[in-house]
């Protein structure tokens, strides 16, 4: 299906606030409430908008040491890559994760208290997994642009 205007207007709309109510969205978007009401449920049926969420802010949980770990596996077949996917998954530290091309199979997303933390984690949780040959780690020093959502 193709989005018109109206409904990429809505989307950027519930992408800067998703707590817009169907009144306030029908005002920004310059529709009726009940054709915004039925466009936005349309939209989540069919899969445009995945979730609803609310960012928390990284620093105030004392979570806000940002690692991105590049990870190697020792042998890349679906049985591997599902074992490791499947770990991953389960730890809440990973925040996001990637299959990616190049020297590395895996990019993930870690947070964590601080360094030392990070040091744990490597040992602990990610030094557990049999099937990884490599990980590189590189450090967060400034997030210079972090923006939500999609460009519509």
């Amino acid at each position: 299906m193709n989005l018109d205007d109206k409904d990429k207007d809505i989307l950027r709309a519930l992408q800067q606030n998703a707590r817009l109510t169907t009144k306030e969205l029908a005002s920004k978007v310059h529709l009726s409430t009940t054709p915004v009401f039925e466009r936005v449920k349309r939209l989540e049926r069919e899969g445009y908008i995945k979730q609803y969420a609310t960012i928390l802010d990284a620093d105030r949980l004392n979570k806000g040491f940002t690692v991105f770990c590049s990870v190697k596996l020792r042998q890349l077949n679906a049985e591997c890559a599902n074992a490791f996917t499947e770990m991953v998954s389960q730890i809440p530290e990973v925040t996001e994760c990637y299959n990616i091309s190049g020297s590395f199979d895996y990019l993930l997303r870690v947070q964590s208290p601080d360094m030392r933390y990070y040091q744990r984690f490597l040992l602990d949780v990610l030094g557990k997994h049999d099937n990884i040959a490599s990980l590189e780690s590189t450090f967060v020093m400034e997030e210079v642009k972090h923006q939500y959502g999609v460009s519509v």
